[in-house]
C-alpha cells in the first residue's frame, strides 16, 4: 500500500441483491464495485429505489447480498453468519436514519448512555453530546428538543461507541434547510475530528457538495463516481 493511501475499510465486487416479493423479483443492487476508504466523508446519491439504502444496509450488516461480496477489511460480511454480523454491527458501526428512534423517557444522556453501556471502547455520553453541539441539552427529554436537535442525539448515540463507519441513511430527511445544515456541520465534525468513514445517503444533489467523493447510483447500478475538487462546507450548503 502507498504511503499515503488510506486504508480500505469496505471493498465490494459484484455486490448483488434481489427481493422476492411473491411471482416478482426485485433487483435493488446488480454488480456494484466499491472501494470505501478511512476517514472519507462520502454521499451516495440517487432517487428512491436507485439501490443507496440496500448497499448501506449491506455494508452495515443490516443485510446480506445475494451474489457477490463484501469486506470489511479483511473480514468478509458476505459469508459472516448473524451473529458474526451482530458482533461487527456492534462494535464497528453507527447508524442514523431518517427517524430519530430516541427512547422518549429518556433524557439524551441516557439515550446516548444506553450504547456506552454495551460498547468496548466508548467516549462518555457528554463528550457526545459536546461533540454535536449539545453540551447545554443533556438533561433534555426529547420532547423537550427540537427535530435537529433529536437527530443531533441520535448522532452523538451512534458516535459514542467510537466507531470506526458511520452509516446515516437520509440524516436530514425529515428536516428543514437550514435545520438539516447545522446535523450536517455536526456530521462533518465528526468525520473531521474523529476520522470516522462517513457515508451519507441521500437524495438531495445539493449535499453533495460537502464530500470528498460522490458516487450516485441509478437502478441498481453506480452510474457515476467522483472525486469534488473542492469541498464545501456544510454551513456553505442550501437546497
Amino acid at each position: 500500500m502507498a504511503e499515503n493511501t488510506p486504508e480500505c475499510v469496505f471493498r465490494a465486487k459484484g455486490l448483488t441483491k434481489i427481493y422476492r416479493m411473491g411471482e416478482v423479483e426485485v433487483h435493488a443492487l446488480r454488480g456494484i464495485d466499491l472501494e470505501l476508504h478511512a476517514g472519507e466523508l462520502v454521499v451516495l446519491l440517487g432517487p428512491s429505489g436507485s439501490g443507496k439504502s440496500t448497499l448501506l444496509n449491506i455494508l452495515g450488516g443490516l443485510d446480506t447480498p445475494t451474489a457477490g461480496e463484501v469486506f470489511y477489511l479483511d473480514r468478509n460480511l458476505s459469508a459472516a453468519g448473524e451473529e458474526a454480523l451482530t458482533g461487527f454491527r456492534r462494535d464497528h458501526v453507527g447508524f442514523v436514519f431518517q427517524f430519530y428512534n430516541l427512547i422518549p423517557s429518556l433524557t439524551a444522556r441516557e439515550n446516548v448512555s444506553a450504547v456506552t453501556e454495551i460498547s468496548k471502547s466508548p467516549m462518555r455520553p457528554e463528550e457526545a453530546l459536546r461533540l454535536v453541539g449539545l453540551g447545554e441539552r443533556l438533561d433534555h427529554f426529547p420532547a423537550q428538543l427540537s427535530g435537529g436537535e433529536q437527530q443531533r442525539v441520535a448522532i452523538a448515540r451512534a458516535i459514542a461507541k467510537n466507531p470506526a463507519v458511520l452509516l446515516c441513511d437520509e440524516p436530514t430527511g425529515a428536516l428543514d434547510s437550514a435545520t438539516g445544515v447545522v446535523v450536517l456541520e455536526a456530521l462533518e465534525k465528526v468525520n473531521r475530528e474523529l476520522g470516522t468513514l462517513t457515508v451519507l445517503i441521500t437524495h438531495n444533489a445539493g449535499i453533495a457538495d460537502m464530500a470528498d467523493r460522490v458516487i450516485r447510483l441509478s437502478d441498481g447500478h453506480i452510474v457515476e463516481e467522483r472525486r469534488n475538487a473542492v469541498k464545501k462546507a456544510a454551513c456553505e450548503l442550501s437546497w
